[in-house]
C-alpha cells in the first residue's frame, strides 16, 4: 500500500500543471506488476501516459520503492472498465451506461446528468404488450456498486 501512495502522489505531481488531466487509480497486483489508470477530461495521449511513466520509474528507480523487478503499465482505464470517478461520469454524458445496483438490479440507460450525489438517467420502459417508452430516472451514487459505459457500434 505503501508503494501506491507514492505512485499516486508521483503522478499527481507530474500532472499538477495539467488540471484536464486526473489520477482515476494505482494498484499492485500479486505478479508485480504496477497499473496506473489516468484519464482526462477529453482524454489522454500516449505522449501523457509515456511522460507519467518516465516520472514515476525514474523516480521509484532513484527512491528504490519496489525492491524487486516490477511491471509498469500506464494507460487510460480499458473500455470495460468500471466508472470510479464522479469525474469519470460527467465526461461520458451522453452515451448508454449499465448501473448495478446495490439491491442486486440493473438499469441501463443514456447518462443525462451527474450532480454531487445522484445522476439522471433516461431509461427505456417495455410493458407487455405495450410499445417502450423512456422515462427519467434517478440514482443515488450511494446505491451504485458498479457503472459500465456500453460501447455502441451503430
Amino acid at each position: 500500500m505503501q508503494v501506491e501512495k507514492r505512485v499516486a502522489a508521483l503522478v499527481e505531481e507530474k500532472i499538477a500543471d495539467r488540471p484536464e488531466l486526473f489520477l482515476v487509480e494505482v494498484k499492485m497486483l500479486p505478479n508485480n506488476k504496477l497499473i496506473i489508470h489516468v484519464d482526462g477530461d477529453e482524454g489522454i495521449s500516449i505522449q501523457d501516459c509515456v511522460a507519467i511513466s518516465r516520472h514515476v520509474g525514474f523516480h521509484l528507480e532513484e527512491e528504490n520503492a519496489i525492491e524487486q523487478a516490477y511491471n509498469l503499465e500506464v494507460s487510460s482505464p480499458g473500455v470495460g472498465e468500471p466508472l470510479k470517478l464522479i469525474r469519470q461520469y460527467n465526461k461520458n454524458i451522453g452515451r448508454t451506461i449499465s448501473i448495478k445496483l446495490a439491491g442486486g438490479q440493473k438499469k441501463e440507460g443514456k447518462l443525462l446528468q451527474v450532480e454531487d450525489n445522484k445522476l439522471l438517467i433516461e431509461e427505456a420502459v417495455k410493458e407487455k404488450g405495450k410499445k417502450a417508452t423512456t422515462i427519467q430516472t434517478e440514482v443515488a451514487f450511494n446505491d451504485i456498486l458498479e457503472t459500465s459505459v456500453l460501447i455502441s457500434f451503430k
